[in-house]
């Protein structure tokens, strides 16, 4: 009886800590969701972080659970889950997070999550355990996502000019002001509908492997997919501010327009990529996009050592949490 609560306990305290990775994932991320839309000046910070939250938040209606399916079952063997690999894959990704998050690189909780995944079940069992297919889907789109933000956003971008071009800039900046919110309530949505599936996907993986969820379910239990959907809500609302400035002036100046192009290519882009139950990086998506219009001006408007610094982070992304990840599994064998 002792040993089946101690289980418990520590089968609460991972879920916890997974909440607590996707409220992170939200703080760390809402700088994507928001970055364009403050920069540009259409809303200011506080207003559009509630904005934001509020769409990441009703994805919950809008998007089937595609992705916590790929990320609960897709990208190691499930019988190779227990607590001591959801420990190390949530503390990896964690890390990582913390790390990039203090130096202010837009680096992808995805990616960090997926590499704590990776790097604990392999201190575990080896390289046997990967599922292949869904590893290279997911790591597929660490370069499509941005290639295809880039496009829809730089073809967008010049769809407008081309359209625009006869009417006065005053105007362009004035319709587009407002046409901004409805691309930025887009790319929340999507926001919230990719990532907040990708801890569903691990609290799902955990309670199948202790026997609290059937391994048949079609889906985890509601109190998992509510309590995900406001913990990235709440964690957007406090915003990651010192992203922000980078993924909104650094990387290239965006005026109302070039905004709208980014998010809508960004929000395109997510939209597919979770229809298709591919956890993505929405860093990777908006970077793309915004590096999309910036182009579109001149190769000089965008700031490319800027955005190489950003590439080099999405490299050693899985690399680094899955190393971080191996060495918690260790530690874990050691606490429980």
């Amino acid at each position: 009886m002792e040993t089946a609560q101690a289980a418990l306990w520590v089968v609460m305290l991972l879920v916890l800590l997974a909440i607590a990775f996707d409220f992170m994932n939200g703080f760390h991320d809402a700088a994507n969701s928001i970055a364009t839309v403050v920069s540009t000046g259409v809303l200011r910070p506080m207003q559009a972080v509630m904005f934001a939250a509020f769409f990441n938040f009703i994805a919950v209606f809008v998007f089937h659970l595609s992705v916590a399916a790929t990320v609960g079952k897709g990208i190691i063997e499930p019988g190779v889950v227990d607590t001591h690999v959801v420990f190390g894959a949530l503390i990896g990704a964690i890390t990582w997070n913390l790390i990039t998050w203090y130096y202010g690189i837009p680096s992808s909780s995805s990616h960090a999550l997926i590499g704590g995944i990776v790097g604990a079940a392999v201190a575990k069992a080896g390289t046997s355990v990967l599922v292949a297919a869904g590893i290279l889907k997911t790591v597929a789109f660490i370069f499509v996502s941005p290639l295809l933000g880039y496009l829809l956003g730089s073809l967008m971008m010049v769809a407008v000019a081309w359209i625009f071009r006869r009417t006065r800039p005053g105007r362009v900046d004035k319709w587009f002001r407002r046409l901004q919110l409805v691309s930025a309530g887009a790319y929340s949505l999507g926001h919230g509908g990719n990532d907040a599936q990708k801890t569903i996907g691990i609290i799902w993986m955990l309670l199948i492997a202790t026997g609290y969820t059937a391994a048949g379910d079609s889906a985890p239990p509601m109190w998992v997919i509510v309590s995900c959907y406001v913990a990235i809500a709440v964690g957007t609302m406090f915003g990651g501010w010192r992203i922000v400035k980078t993924m909104g002036q650094r990387i290239t100046k965006l005026k109302p327009v070039g905004g709208f192009c980014a998010e809508t290519g960004g929000a395109l882009t997510l939209f597919v990529a979770t229809g298709l139950g591919i956890p993505v990086s929405t860093t990777h998506t908006i970077t793309g996009a915004i590096v999309g219009v910036g182009s579109t001006q001149r190769a000089s408007a965008v700031r490319w050592g800027v955005a190489g610094n950003i590439v080099w982070a999405w490299i050693l992304t899985i690399p680094a949490s899955a190393f971080v990840a191996a060495v918690a599994y260790g530690v874990s064998l050691l606490l429980f």
